[in-house]
């Protein structure tokens, strides 16, 4: 995908300034947790989920955060330039 930049002028691959949190807040908004289990397949997702939860998880587990970050990031560089949503 071509080189998408948020409000601020940075490059949203590169994930400048965002959380954990609120990465994870911005999808479950948009998807819903049943949805990111789906796209995901994370028992965090599936099993009682919950922000905390899932964040307490993400943090220990590196190629989870992983699939989180790039799902964030074809998310809102799909919003950004106009293309349809993954």
């Amino acid at each position: 995908m071509p080189d998408a930049r948020d409000a601020n002028g940075h490059l949203i691959r590169e994930l400048h300034g965002v959380t954990l949190a609120s990465i994870l807040e911005y999808l479950v908004a948009h998807y819903g947790f049943p949805a990111l289990d789906e796209r995901l397949k994370l028992n965090c997702f599936a099993v009682n989920p919950s922000i905390k939860s899932s964040l307490t998880f993400l943090r220990r587990t590196d190629w989870a955060r992983a699939k989180v970050e790039a799902l964030y990031i074809s998310l809102r560089t799909a919003e950004t330039l106009g293309k349809p949503l993954p």
